[in-house]
């Protein structure tokens, strides 16, 4: 006696249904007996989902001022003054992704799925980034703008595959578990940390941003307690101050990966794009280069396994200082 035991349906045997209950499954199920298997693969896939975008925003908007401490509120103040022009940019660059969205609304299948999957979640983490940001939650935007870089990481190998691994996850990403009575659905586990690692645009800003993510004790120093010197460690206790550097180094973060992502979303092959909209996604390409060219900026460059801030400073009239993280 062999059991009908597809693992997304459950343990299925003859004695389980009646045979009005047979009649009623699918029929590539009902008609399949084989020995018992752990791997759905095995089995033929259901007929894939379709892919419909069900929602988008309008535009996107830098964030408002906070209703939050004077502390807060000074951050949010000296962020949008002294960073006004980067913003800007970035306001930008994230509203021609929402356009490359609306005008390929009617895009299908897989491909098109991942490419709205992952890049509305590298979408929300880069805004959320940029709120805190401008609140002065300088700690709390690595790990953000680290998932952001993974994201997109994600998208470019997936390109670069021609949706390979993505296509053969989805034929089977779906399916109903009869066991649970649930709906299931494939993990679809997919790390992109090597390629990231030996990426040479983005390798180094991955490196950094794992070591500034992470509970590791001197960036956490180096994020809460920016002043510190050889004399003392004084580290604020999630107070939200303005520090001109941390402002910096996250804008042009920001500036970088949005740029990476509008590339990635040109580069699938998923969206066509107009003359207009091709043209402005050229010319917001241009400003994000000529902001972060600028030298006079709080940076971070990898020098023999150390990573060397430069221009480090709490204000516009601090002492410009360099760091070395290693």
């Amino acid at each position: 006696t062999h059991r009908l035991t597809p693992a997304r349906y459950g343990p299925l045997t003859p004695s389980w249904f009646s045979s009005t209950q047979l009649y009623s499954l699918p029929k590539r199920l009902a008609c399949y007996t084989a020995p018992v298997t752990t791997d759905p693969k095995e089995f033929p896939p259901l007929k894939p989902p379709r892919v419909v975008l069900s929602s988008l925003p309008e535009r996107y908007s830098l964030p408002a001022r906070p209703t939050a401490s004077a502390v807060v509120q000074d951050a949010h103040r000296q962020t949008g003054f002294l960073l006004g022009q980067e913003l800007a940019t970035f306001d930008s660059a994230m509203n021609l992704q929402l356009r490359i969205v609306a005008e390929n609304t009617k895009a299908r299948g897989p491909r098109a799925a991942a490419m709205f999957t992952l890049g509305s979640r590298a979408f929300s983490h880069l805004a959320d980034a940029c709120t805190l940001m401008t609140y002065g939650s300088y700690a709390s935007c690595t790990t953000l703008l680290r998932t952001a870089l993974e994201f997109i990481a994600v998208e470019r190998s997936l390109i670069a595959g021609r949706f390979a691994d993505y296509e053969e996850w989805f034929a089977y990403a779906v399916s109903p578990d009869r066991r649970d009575a649930a709906l299931a659905i494939e993990t679809g586990r997919y790390k992109a940390a090597s390629a990231l690692i030996a990426d040479e645009r983005l390798g180094t800003l991955y490196r950094l941003m794992m070591d500034l993510s992470m509970p590791h004790f001197g960036s956490t120093v180096l994020l809460t307690a920016p002043e510190t010197g050889l004399q003392k460690i004084a580290p604020s206790f999630a107070d939200g101050a303005f520090h001109l550097g941390w402002a910096e180094l996250i804008t042009g973060w920001l500036l970088l990966l949005a740029r990476e992502q509008l590339a990635a979303a040109i580069e699938s092959g998923v969206f066509t794009l107009s003359e207009t909209l091709a043209s402005d996604c050229q010319a917001i390409q241009r400003d994000i280069r000529a902001a972060l060219g600028n030298k006079r900026r709080c940076n971070v460059e990898e020098r023999d396994g150390r990573f060397l801030f430069h221009n480090f400073r709490r204000g516009p009239a601090g002492q410009p200082k360099r760091v070395a993280l290693g």
